[in-house]
């Protein structure tokens, strides 16, 4: 995986073998990130990234120079390794060893970005809690948005806050927002 745009523009993170992760493609990344360009100003974001595995989403908001990053995946050494790789490239991330789930009943912080790569074999009503917990919880800044990334055999555009999904290949990128009559 690489980072695409930033301070750290270029560069290329391996994750161990070794770690349980499907990292976002390049490509999928790329569209994400320009459809992003157009309504946020990186550095005033505050992001949380879900289900975060080898950090790959975090690492392109940090270089990209949002305020807060905060990683989130129960895998200890995904964990370990975020926390390794950001130290080594001088970013401020906060990794957390959590089930997202439970990290989201209680979670301390609310974002601008929440973005959510959960296992493609979830059902749906696991890819539905998530949305509900967030915005239950509302763990929303104004205009923020959450962002679930999804395989196309998942649909997700009957669920509650949904406003629009982008196909990039096999994956799909379902984003949510709050409603205005809320």
């Amino acid at each position: 995986m690489r980072i695409i745009s930033g301070q750290h523009k270029g560069r290329r993170i391996t994750a161990p073998k070794k770690l349980p992760v499907r990292p976002t493609t390049d490509m999928a990344k790329e569209g994400l990130f320009n459809i992003l360009n157009n309504s946020f100003d990186f550095n005033k974001l505050h992001v949380l990234e879900l289900f975060s595995g080898s950090g790959n989403i975090s690492y392109e908001f940090a270089s990209r120079g949002a305020l807060t990053v905060t990683s989130v995946d129960e895998n200890i050494d995904c964990i370990k390794f975020i926390k390794k790789t950001s130290a080594e490239l001088d970013m401020d991330i906060t990794p957390i060893k959590s089930d997202v789930f439970k990290y989201l009943e209680r979670a301390p912080i609310k974002a601008d970005i929440i973005f959510a790569d959960p296992p493609y074999d979830f059902d749906d009503a696991q890819f539905k809690k998530i949305v509900d917990l967030v915005f239950e919880k509302q763990l929303l800044n104004e205009d923020g948005v959450l962002i679930i990334e999804h395989s196309k055999h998942t649909k997700m555009d009957k669920v509650e806050h949904f406003d629009v999904g982008r196909r990039y290949g096999n994956s799909v990128f379902s984003f949510f927002k709050i409603n205005l009559e809320e």
